[in-house]
């Protein structure tokens, strides 16, 4: 069973979820790689979530050129969310590449976008998570992201899709 048919699974169980503190969703290892989900909203249609999160045992001691195709990749597949993605910050050092929205939505006041940290230090890891930018504050709030449970599904297939 694929990690999207794992995750569509949970999402039919936990319909009608709705908490402040998210609830984390492991899903089984599939094709070597393990997936968890910090869920905050299920619906019928749609959920929101906190971050979503990859391992990837295999690319213990991978290139950073390794990391730096996986990210290209990721950008270049994943066209359908709210921003477009890119890459924004490669650190050969630490084994890690940023990649955030290109243009943040701006619509309400301050920024909205995406972020997808990749890391393969001692093994492969995804994060994705969506912030909020107010201009009148310092710093940035971790926000959820709301998907449909068929864009969810078709993000964790590309994710799969992509890991070297």
């Amino acid at each position: 069973m694929s990690l999207s048919d794992s995750l569509s699974q949970e999402l039919t169980r936990l319909v009608g979820l709705n908490v402040a503190q998210p609830q984390t969703v492991k899903l089984p290892t599939t094709n070597g790689l393990d997936m968890s989900i910090d869920l905050t909203t299920v619906d019928s249609l749609s959920c929101a979530f906190r971050e979503l999160r990859i391992d990837v045992p295999h690319l213990a001691g991978a290139s950073f050129a390794v990391l730096k195709a996986w990210a290209d990749d990721l950008s270049q597949r994943i066209t359908y969310l709210l921003e477009n993605l890119g890459p924004l910050e490669f650190d050969p050092t630490t084994q890690q590449v940023l990649i955030r929205s290109k243009s943040p939505d701006q619509r309400t006041g301050g920024a909205k976008y995406y972020e997808i940290l990749l890391q393969c230090q001692s093994a492969g890891r995804f994060f994705l998570r969506r912030y909020y930018s107010d201009p009148t504050q310092t710093g940035r709030n971790q926000v959820d992201l709301h998907l449909t449970h068929e864009t969810l599904l078709k993000l964790v297939d590309d994710l799969v899709a992509t890991v070297p």
